[in-house]
Order: C-alpha cells, then structure tokens, then sequence
C-alpha cells in the first residue's frame, strides 16, 4: 500500500469547506434501494390484510401510511447523500445520547409490544429506540477506531478494542431486556467493524472471553431474581407470546422464562413440523412455514397470499414468509441476494477508501443492514429460534425504514464524497483540510 504525503491541520484550526464531490453517488446502491422499496410496497399490500380486517382503517389505510413512511425514508436519503460524510461527525455523540435515553425510558415507561417494553410515543408516532441504538452502535465504534489508529503496524491499539468494548457493552445492557436478538445482531455488528478495521485476533480472543464471562453472570442475575425461573411451566411462552387478533400480546413476564421456552422448543426435533398443530405459543412460527411451503418455488403470485389472514405479525416479523408465498423460492432468493449485494458494493467501496472513518462507517452501515436481514430470514424459516426482528425496509415500521434511510444516506454520501485509492493528489488534500485532526489518519484497509 503506498503512502501518500498529506498534509493535516494544526491543532486548534477550523475545517476548510467542504471538498466538492469526487464522484457520483453509487449507483447500485440507489438500485438496491429502490428495488427493495418496490418489493415492499407489493408485499405490504397483502401481508396488511389481517390488520385491515375488523378494523375501520380501510383497506388502503396501511398500504398508503406504509407508502408514505417509504417516501420519506427516500427523501432522507436523498438529502444525506448530498452532504458531505464529514457533517455527520459531529452528530454522531447527541445521537447517540438520544438513543440511549429513549431506552432507558423505554425499559421503566415503555409500551409492551410482543412480551417486551419496546417502543415509547412522542406526538402519536409510534418509535423503538433498538433500531436507533444499533445505528449509534456503528458511528460510535468508527469514531473510537478512527482516534486509536497504531501508527507502528497495521490495525489498531487495544484502547480502540477497549473503548469498543464498553460502548457494546452498555449498549448490549440496554438492549438485552427487550430482545436477545437485537444484543446478538449488535455483537455480531461490532466483531465485523473490528475485524475491518485490523483489531488482533489476541484482542478479539480476550474482549470475547469478557463478553462471555460477564454475560453468563448476567443469566445468573436474571435466574435468582426471579423465582418463576426456578420452574419453569410447559406453556411458558404460549403466557408470554400469545397475541390476539389485533396483534398485542397481554402480559409482559421475565425474558429469561421466554428465552428458555424458545430455545427448548426449537431443539426439539421429536415431532416434524407440518404435524405441530398452530397453538398459541407457537401459531406464527407453523403459519410462516405453511405459508412457505405454500409458495413453493414460484410462488402464488402478488396478492394472493392465503396465510397473510391469518399470520398475526405477516406485516412486520413474517413478512419473508409471504415474500416466499407470493414470490416463491426464487423471490426469497432474489430479497437475500439484493442485501447481500448491498454488503458486497460497500466493502468494495470501504476497501479503496482512503480515509479510515469513511471506510469503517459504510461498512459498519452495510452490515448493520445485511445481518438484520439474515437473521430475520434465518428467524423465518426456522434455523433460528423465534424472536421478533423487522425485515429493513420491507417490514412495516416507521423507526425502522426511518434508521434504514438514514444508513443508505451516508453509505451513498461515503461513496460520493470519499476519496479513492488512485484519486487526485488535489482532492484528497482537500479531503483532509476538510477534516478534524482526529480523523486524518490513512484507511489501512485498501487492497
């Protein structure tokens, strides 16, 4: 990799303007987009019907509210792809500060959603801070391993693994309450950004020895603060997860108790699937695989869903099972190929970064995406156990296309305005006046 001479600001001197774009935004991931935001309006439509019925709403009603969502998540993206990705730094901290308070007024005040408290409402809108955290997640992580470079070798310090650490860490506490999964897809998020970014598998070794010994301590803790857990009834997650025709769900009990059912009743492979009868604590779970199995590998074409009336949640944790319905193998393949097409375009865009915090940022934004994605699907077709995870931008949602925008907005933005390995001598000299000190330092992750 060939080092280029740079000139950085002092220390104590104002950014220069922001440097002209050096190319058009990525074309391929406007295409993604788009194509994804296509798939959802058609999905929508039928997977809203049990919502429709027995309601006052109207047929159209979630159709056009979902459209709407859709068109202003467009318009975010569009207007964050214009600016330049340095005027996101300085966002990054009162972001995060937001997010975190909103959980933790959503663990003592929130609204009980699927067994959990999820989500709070400010001026009738409904918002799961979750989705903000893991969006925080990715620009606090870029912000420490861009302040941590090892100027010796190639990677980072061990205060960058450190600093990384206790940001999932805190973050992870906040969101474990709520949903197990979540805790996992960010862990799974910051390993990605930290093996990019050239953290040592020593490192790696020892913060995961520490996750694993501080969550184990933490199942403890839920375990003896609880005497329910102690036993355990059979019908544990049928109390914790039975939703009614409306799709709300009761009762709000320990996670652990909900956890623990799940994951008996995904390990017990005595009884095959299509033979389970659809019960309460396990009703979405058989419906989506019968509405796979339905879908076959062509599908039953656009709208004529027959499970989507019957699927409590086909608009929002299910709606990869009427995609199959509708669209068969081959549509279920074609949504998993377009996010992972996604994650391939932003690592080729990472990988000839010339900076470090544009590279760590679209690449932290691309997976954050792509692993919400996987494990939705795997959720679906069983080879994960149950838990509730939206499709991005399929899913109906406002927090979750609004943070979704927001990631398609900087990648774009990144892939506009950030430098290339090869670029003009000039505009990368502007790339760095344009900069704070702090993130002047050369991206180590070029091919």
């Amino acid at each position: 990799m060939a080092v280029q001479s740079q000139t950085i600001p002092a220390h104590g001197e104002q950014p220069a303007a922001k440097p002209k774009a050096v190319s058009k935004a990525d074309k391929h991931i406007w295409g993604i987009f788009i194509a994804l935001c296509i798939i959802s309006t058609i999905e929508l439509y039928s997977a809203s019907s049990r919502e429709v019925a027995g309601s006052s709403i109207g047929v159209m009603g979630p159709i056009l509210r979902h459209i709407v969502m859709l068109a202003g998540g467009t318009f975010v993206v569009w207007f964050l792809s214009k600016r330049h990705y340095s005027d996101f730094i300085p966002f990054t901290l009162g972001f995060a500060l937001v997010s975190v308070a909103m959980m933790v007024y959503v663990m003592f005040f929130g609204e009980i959603v699927n067994g959990a408290r999820r989500s709070l409402t400010i001026l009738g809108i409904g918002i799961y801070p979750a989705e903000m955290v893991k969006l925080s997640a990715v620009l606090l992580i870029a912000l420490v391993m861009t302040w941590n470079p090892n100027t010796k070798k190639v990677g980072v310090t061990s205060n960058a693994v450190k600093y990384s650490g206790v940001i999932v860490l805190l973050l992870s506490g906040l969101l474990v309450q709520q949903g197990l999964t979540n805790t996992l897809l960010l862990l799974a998020i910051s390993y990605s950004m930290m093996i990019v970014g050239g953290v040592k598998f020593t490192h790696l070794l020892v913060l995961t020895l520490a996750y694993m010994a501080l969550g184990a301590l933490f199942v403890v803790y839920l375990w003896f603060s609880d005497p329910r857990t102690s036993e355990i009834p059979a019908d544990a997650e049928q109390k914790v997860e039975l939703v009614s025709a409306d799709g709300t769900v009761a009762k709000n009990p320990s996670r652990i108790d909900t956890w623990l059912a799940r994951l008996e009743r995904h390990k017990d492979k005595s009884i095959p699937k299509w033979e389970i009868p659809a019960v309460g604590k396990n009703r979405q779970e058989i419906l989506s695989y019968m509405a796979q199995a339905h879908g076959g590998i062509h599908g039953v074409g656009p709208g004529n869903s027959r499970e989507a009336s019957r699927l409590p949640l086909a608009f929002s944790d299910y709606i990869f099972a009427i995609i199959v319905e509708e669209l068969g193998l081959i549509g279920g393949l074609v949504v998993l190929l377009l996010y992972l097409w996604l994650l391939g375009r932003a690592s080729g865009i990472a990988s000839h970064c010339n900076r470090t915090y544009p590279a760590l940022v679209v690449i932290g934004m691309a997976v954050m995406i792509a692993f919400q994605a996987l494990f939705h699907i795997a959720i679906v077709t069983g080879v994960f156990p149950v838990s509730g995870q939206p499709l991005p931008l399929l899913s109906k949602g406002g927090t979750s296309i609004l943070v979704t925008a927001i990631a398609f907005g900087i990648m774009l933005s990144i892939s506009r305005t950030a430098t290339r390995q090869g670029g003009k001598k000039q505009d990368i000299r502007d790339e760095i006046e344009a900069l704070p000190e702090q993130f002047g330092a050369e991206n180590q992750m070029q091919l």
